[in-house]
């Protein structure tokens, strides 16, 4: 499965989940049930891909600014 490590990621940057809510322009419900792992059905595509290619998430995702992508 797909292991989400939101909450370490929130602590080490001081980040609260409504502001990060707010930040990302989610509810801050919708987060909770990222935070929580309650979306797993939507990673289940996700997680065949790298079960498939044996690989990380990492490895198929990449953040780049919205600068980057144009």
């Amino acid at each position: 499965p797909i292991v989400l490590h939101l909450d370490e990621i929130m602590a080490d940057r001081h980040i609260s989940l409504n502001e990060l809510a707010d930040k990302v322009g989610i509810t801050n419900v919708n987060l909770s049930r990222i935070k929580t792992g309650k979306i797993s059905r939507r990673f289940s595509t996700l997680d065949m891909l790298c079960e498939v290619l044996k690989c990380q998430p990492g490895d198929i995702l990449k953040h780049v600014s919205a600068d980057e992508a144009n």
